[in-house]
Order: C-alpha cells, then sequence, then structure tokens
C-alpha cells in the first residue's frame, strides 16, 4: 500500500493518527504529511529523541528507561501509548533504535523496537533487526516499516 493509499484509507475509517518517533526523526510523520489531504487524518508527531523528551511530552517512566534502555519493546510501548493519550488520535506508532553507527553487543545497530497503539486494544510491540545498513538505511527501513504497521492496523479496523 503506497501512503497515498494509507491516507485515503484512514480517512474512509475515520481514523486519526499520530507518530512518536525516536531514531527517525520526523521521518514517519513527514512521509504521512508529504501526501496531500493528510490533515484529515494527522493529529501531531511527537519528536522524542532525548529520553528528557520522552519523559515530557509522553509520559515514558524513568524507572523503564532506567530498568529497559530507551531501546526497548517497553519504552516503544510506552511511546505509543504516550502519543495515545496526549492527542486526538485513534491510531499511533511509535519507534525507538539504534541507527548508528554503532550499537553494541547488547544492543546493535540496527535494533529498532516499534509501538502501535489503539483506543480500546492492547498495544502492540515488536523488535525489528535491521543490520547494518547505514544510518540513513536504517532509519528509511524503520520509516516503512512504521508506515507498513499502521497500513495493517487501518486495513484491519476497515474489515471490522
Amino acid at each position: 500500500m503506497t501512503v497515498a493509499e494509507l491516507i485515503q484509507q484512514a480517512t474512509q475509517a475515520g481514523i486519526v493518527i499520530a507518530t512518536a518517533e525516536s531514531c527517525t526523526g520526523g521521518m514517519i510523520a513527514a512521509a504521512l504529511t508529504d501526501i496531500p489531504g493528510s490533515s484529515s487524518v494527522v493529529d501531531r508527531g511527537f519528536v522524542t529523541y532525548s529520553n528528557g523528551a520522552k519523559m515530557q511530552m509522553l509520559g515514558v517512566q524513568q524507572a523503564t528507561l532506567e530498568a529497559h534502555g530507551a531501546v526497548s519493546e517497553e519504552v516503544a510501548q510506552e511511546m505509543a501509548e504516550g502519543a495515545l493519550r496526549n492527542s486526538d488520535a485513534t491510531l499511533t506508532v511509535s519507534v525507538t533504535g539504534i541507527a548508528g553507527p554503532g550499537g553494541s553487543e547488547f544492543k546493535p545497530e540496527g535494533r529498532v523496537c516499534f509501538g502501535l497503539a489503539r483506543k480500546g486494544q492492547p498495544t502492540f510491540v515488536e523488535t525489528v533487526e535491521f543490520g547494518v545498513l547505514g544510518r540513513d538505511g536504517v532509519r528509511q527501513a524503520t520509516r516503512d516499516h512504521a508506515l507498513a504497521l499502521l497500513s495493517g492496523a487501518i486495513s484491519s479496523a476497515e474489515s471490522k
């Protein structure tokens, strides 16, 4: 599905989207708002690059950051849920990861955690290992995967 089709389907389904982005720095929101008519379904994008921003803007708990680190499914979940709570959206996607260069033995370059939150449903989280694609490659792959998650959620909402 193209981003234009995603916007069209969200419009038809009455879905409003917000993003919570760390490693992509707003690329998901930019991809959505590049499409004419996106203002009918895109509420806002949170760029929460620092841990402080994650806590202040999205309500990510300091204890979660300390226990699991910023690149974790637990933080991705709190980011997605915080975006839902702090916006007029009915569907949110969050991303937090290591675009590189670098990483560590425990959190390698290319690891990205995703969250997808919807009103009245459990939050979906997953970790994807994109590998060493270079900073731009990881960020683009993350953007594309997040858009695919949104598309799948919109399609499943339409089929209900």
